[in-house]
């Protein structure tokens, strides 16, 4: 089946009576057993690894399905469900390490990320090296003989270079190190992270899955291999989301297919004309053909997300207020992967210690589900209001 009909189909094998289209909302700490021998059985099924509910924070409903949608989407052999995107973080790569370990982090990963390896993964006595993420093949010139992670975000947060992903991953499991991904910005939908090399893929289900800017829930998918030390992770932290969130996402996750589609086209629609703005000195967007990472992109990418970012001429802070803060369309906030649209600064202090940036005034925009003809027109007259200022 092609995506659009697994999403709309999958994660609906529990069903209430009388059967609804939509798993019912269960909330619950508490599952109770008509017998001792029912309670061993369910037990005897828990450490079997079956998907079978014993306690409210594991394998209830709601749960199992968005676990069983998240591998639809990334592949791979099992998921855990998270709180938020951060903590899909925190445990895919606390499955991975030990006191003593090294890892290697793309210098262009989500900020909080960077921060959680440098405050918590130090503090715990791991040591993390940042990499330039246009490495490639070179990256095994920093491998040591305790690094156990390699940790990709492609294209990276702000900036959008696009790793050489097979590359890595082949130096890195030649060496049985760990591949991450944190695949946010194109879902499975748009790169297929196991396919390249992945042993562990991230999901920040807040964003694209949930679609609509009113959930936290993050997940992990694993292969087969790191299955186990994902799913011991997850249980030994007490990671889980509450299933009213989970009636969310997975509600957001049946249009997926159609609103990924929708927000690579508006964004692309929007960033071509940007790039002939007298105001934008650069696109940063890994789908147009000028853009440094086009041809990985072209090479091992399906498609492209509604996230980029411009580069402006030099300009002031009071400038970049007039532009910004006037605009009718565009929210100013963090987040993205929502039917709305949104705009920020990009603060890259602190951001960058391989690769640090070396441009001007850098603007991200999350392009959502109003029309782009719209949504340029506000842009040109914020640009506008930039120039007079």
């Amino acid at each position: 089946m092609k995506p659009a009909t697994r999403f709309a189909q999958r994660g609906r094998r529990a069903r209430s009576q009388p059967r609804t289209v939509n798993l019912p909302v269960t909330r619950a700490s508490t599952v109770t057993f008509a017998s001792i021998a029912e309670m061993a059985e369910a037990q005897r099924r828990f450490e079997a690894d079956e998907p079978h509910p014993t306690y409210g924070i594991v394998n209830m409903p709601l749960r199992v399905a968005f676990e069983e949608l998240m591998v639809d989407l990334e592949g791979g052999h099992r998921a855990v469900t998270l709180p938020s995107g951060l903590a899909a973080v925190a445990v895919a790569l606390l499955a991975c390490v030990k006191a003593g370990d090294h890892v290697l982090v793309a210098d262009s990963v989500y900020t909080p990320t960077r921060r959680f390896c440098q405050r918590t993964l130090a503090r715990l006595g791991v040591e993390t090296t940042f990499y330039d993420p246009l490495i490639g093949a070179a990256i095994e010139t920093l491998f040591r003989a305790n690094t156990r992670v390699v940790y990709l975000e492609s294209p990276g947060s702000l900036t959008f270079e696009v790793q050489d992903f097979p590359a890595i991953a082949r130096a890195a499991r030649g060496r049985g190190i760990a591949v991450i991904h944190d695949n946010t910005w194109a879902t499975g939908l748009f790169f297929r992270s196991f396919d390249h090399g992945a042993d562990l893929v991230i999901q920040a289900a807040t964003k694209y899955p949930g679609g609509h800017s009113d959930v936290l829930v993050g997940a992990v998918v694993a292969n087969e291999e790191w299955w186990p030390r994902l799913r011991e992770a997850s249980r030994d932290l007490g990671q889980t989301a509450s299933p009213d969130d989970l009636f969310l996402v997975i509600r957001g996750m049946r249009t997926l297919a159609a609103r990924m589609r929708e927000h690579e086209a508006a964004a692309l629609a929007i960033a071509r004309r940007l790039q002939a703005h007298p105001r934008v000195k650069r696109v940063l967007h890994p789908a147009l053909p000028g853009d440094p990472g086009h041809a990985l992109w072209k090479r091992d990418f399906l498609g492209s997300a509604g996230l980029f970012a411009f580069e402006l001429e030099p300009t002031d802070d009071r400038a970049i207020a007039a532009f910004v803060d006037h605009l009718e369309l565009f929210a100013l906030g963090y987040s993205w992967g929502g039917y709305d649209s949104l705009i920020v600064p990009a603060n890259l202090r602190g951001a960058r210690s391989v690769r640090p940036w070396q441009g001007g005034p850098l603007v991200r925009l999350q392009i959502g589900l109003e029309d782009p003809d719209d949504l340029y027109a506000d842009l040109e007259r914020g640009l506008e209001r930039l120039g007079a200022a």
